[in-house]
């Protein structure tokens, strides 16, 4: 949305600039349209990664999940066959 904001400012100043008075010169407008042209590269290239990302996201969304319900049910079963005493030797920290 910016890069067709701004490249709708440049033509508009490109206009103005024969008229003078807006202090802006042809080389800052110049140095403005590189900077949109690169902005629109950039913007390109993150939404490119943002799709490659976006099932590998999902995909280690599942494992994590699988795991912590994993985690979860081998909790339980120490937590319920142990003493709270014995539970850091199986590696559980928490307490009841």
């Amino acid at each position: 949305m910016q890069v067709e904001k701004s490249n709708n400012l440049i033509q508009g100043l490109r206009k103005l600039l024969s008229e003078g008075g807006t202090g802006i010169t042809a080389t800052e407008l110049s140095q403005m349209e590189k900077d949109v042209k690169a902005l629109a590269a950039a913007s390109d290239e993150c939404e490119r990664l943002r799709a490659e990302l976006a099932p590998k996201v999902r995909r280690m969304n599942e494992i994590l999940a699988d795991v912590k319900n994993k985690y979860a049910e081998r909790k339980v079963i120490i937590k319920e066959r142990f003493p709270q005493e014995r539970w850091a030797d199986y590696g559980l920290a928490d307490k009841r």
